[in-house]
């Protein structure tokens, strides 16, 4: 009993719902879910956009400096790299990137597909920003599916329920899928020194020591222990039916500048990254 006394206990520390724009052909909607005008409060995590397109929203174009995690909502993600690689993700899948140095790509809708997804930029601390470029696709029937009273947890990153997730990311995070009956509640155990942050994909959750109601387009960020080396309980109980994805990492704690499509620590490393692209260092294009 004191035992279960001494792990952290998270509450909501801050909660928002997502403002959307309503963009037009191709790309039809837009949102954040985390606003890189806050990127300082979220670290090691820059953004996470809420993106409805058509095919010609995101053709070929350059990244360095951080990661991307790209959840399929709904339709089919084409992807298009200039290494070779192609790949198709449907809903519940995962694509990882690290992009490294120089990354070169295109994320398109297939065919007249509307497609629906949430993409999470990660950060590198400064020695990672000049790794290899990697791209991984995690595909649903890989995630570990772990049931509990009321739901189940699927595990696409990290160690949870004891199962790790398949995403292997350059820096310690996780990501999992929670879903969850009205009147369930379930413990999410991460990391007490985890930034974390959830967001309500349906339904309406109750969160956190403060008991913090949120509905669909809800997002919460929690309290957290950054000297802490234990781990932490979050509790998730469900007023209907829901689903929420959850993300947590170890804050980097360096300098950042996100700056178009690169994520650095100074304006001047911005600035060369676009030299290199302008001087074809990025290599060809991603078609």
């Amino acid at each position: 009993m004191n035992e279960n006394k001494a792990i952290f206990q998270r509450a909501v520390k801050d909660h928002w719902y997502v403002n959307y724009q309503q963009n037009g052909y191709p790309h039809v909607q837009q949102g954040f879910v985390l606003h890189p005008e806050r990127l300082k409060e979220f670290d090691p995590f820059i953004l996470m956009a809420d993106d409805w397109f058509k095919r010609g929203t995101f053709s070929d174009h350059p990244h360095r400096g951080f990661q991307t995690i790209t959840y399929v909502i709904d339709g089919r993600l084409e992807h298009i790299d200039n290494a070779g690689g192609h790949s198709i993700l449907d809903a519940g899948d995962v694509q990882y990137m690290n992009a490294g140095w120089a990354a070169r790509h295109a994320e398109e809708a297939v065919d007249d597909d509307l497609i629906h997804t949430l993409q999470l930029w990660l950060n590198l601390p400064k020695e990672l920003k000049n790794t290899k470029t990697t791209y991984q696709d995690i595909r649903l029937e890989d995630v570990p599916h772990v049931p509990f009273d009321g739901g189940v947890v699927k595990v696409y990153s990290g160690d949870i329920e004891g199962v790790k997730g398949p995403l292997d990311s350059m820096v310690p995070i996780t990501m999992s899928e929670i879903n969850v009956a009205a009147g369930a509640t379930y413990i999410h155990r991460i990391p007490e020194n985890h930034n974390a942050f959830l967001y309500v994909l349906s339904g309406e959750v109750e969160l956190g020591t403060n008991e913090i109601a949120l509905g669909k387009t809800g997002v919460a960020t929690f309290t957290f222990n950054e000297s802490g080396q234990q781990g932490s309980e979050l509790v998730i109980k469900g007023n209907q039916r829901s689903k929420v994805l959850v993300y947590s990492g170890v804050p980097i704690n360096e300098e950042v500048v996100a700056y178009g499509p690169f994520v650095m620590n100074t304006m001047d490393e911005i600035r060369q990254a676009y030299r290199d692209f302008n001087a074809g260092k990025f290599g060809p294009p991603a078609e």
